[in-house]
This record gives C-alpha cells, sequence and structure tokens, in this order.
C-alpha cells in the first residue's frame, strides 16, 4: 500500500491539487494530514482519498474541519490532536508536532514505526531505532522550495519517498 503524508496546506488549495496528482500517480490510497489544513473547504480537495488527520495549532475552525471530513465519507476521520493508526501491519503516531521534545520522545520510545508530524515547515527523514522520524514538508508561502513537499510510504518495503510539489 502506499500511504500519501502531507502538512501544513494552509489554505494553500493550488499545492493541495498538486499534491494530489502526485498522490494519484503513486497509486496512493490513504493520506494522512499533519494538521494545519487552516480553513474546512481546503479538506473537500481531498476528495477521493482516504485521509486521516490531526488538528495544527492554526486549525481553529474545529467543527467546521470535523463536517469536512464528514463530507468525505469512506473511512476518513479528524482525529483530534494526536491519531494513532495502523496500515499493514505498520504503526503510525500522527501529530502536529509543535513541540519537537514531544515528537522525539515519541520516535525514542520505539512503540511506533513511524512517528509523522508537521509544523516546522522542513522537511525530514530520520531514523531513530526502529522508529522512522517523517515531517513531510509544508506549503504555507514563504517555505523554501526545497521543503514545498509531500512523502509517500510504501508499506511493503517501509521505504520512503519525498516528492516536490512544482
Amino acid at each position: 500500500m502506499q500511504i500519501g503524508i502531507v502538512s501544513d496546506t494552509h489554505d494553500n488549495v493550488a499545492a493541495v491539487d498538486r499534491a494530489n496528482d502526485v498522490f494519484a500517480a503513486e497509486g496512493v490510497e490513504v493520506l494522512l494530514h499533519c494538521g494545519d489544513f487552516v480553513a474546512p473547504p481546503t479538506v473537500a480537495e481531498f476528495d477521493g482519498f482516504e485521509v486521516h488527520g490531526v488538528l495544527g495549532n492554526n486549525d481553529g475552525e474545529v467543527a467546521g474541519l470535523h463536517a469536512a471530513f464528514d463530507a468525505l465519507g469512506t473511512e476518513s476521520e479528524l482525529h483530534g490532536r494526536f491519531a494513532d493508526l495502523t496500515f499493514d501491519g505498520l504503526s503510525f503516531a500522527v501529530l502536529h508536532g509543535e513541540s519537537k521534545s514531544e515528537v522525539e520522545a515519541l520516535a525514542a520510545a520505539g512503540a511506533y514505526d513511524f512517528v509523522c508530524y508537521g509544523h516546522h515547515h522542513r522537511r525530514e527523514l530520520t531514523e531513530e531505532g526502529r522508529t522512522t522520524l517523517l515531517n513531510p514538508g509544508a506549503h504555507f508561502p514563504t517555505v523554501p522550495d526545497e521543503h514545498r513537499t509531500v512523502a509517500v510510504v510504501d508499506t511493503e518495503t517501509e521505504s520512503v519517498q519525498f516528492r516536490r510539489l512544482e
């Protein structure tokens, strides 16, 4: 299974559309969003995917975000501030990650195969024991081009590929 990881879309519909094109080309079935959608209309742009999201520090209209997730149907869900998910036997912790020490502690605990987070607007891929620490990048207007990325996790090979959004 291919899992798309995205974060910090900040109402950037053009970036979401480009991300969706990348995800469709990669055969992604499930998306994990690490927070900072900002407003509910952005969620609708992910129609066609099973989306699991968490709230970020800029997600203020929570009731509207929940309603937007409900409208996606399928198995999509807005999990609050943290999601504990399993796909193809791999465990994923998903959070926005304002506290980098919290993110690093989750990875160091070794309870998850992947710890996915956003907030810092910089892509990251590191290993901490058995855990892959993954920040897919961001789409805020001031983010440098090299960090305007999404990630794709292949659950069969447990590999991660970053894809730039041009």
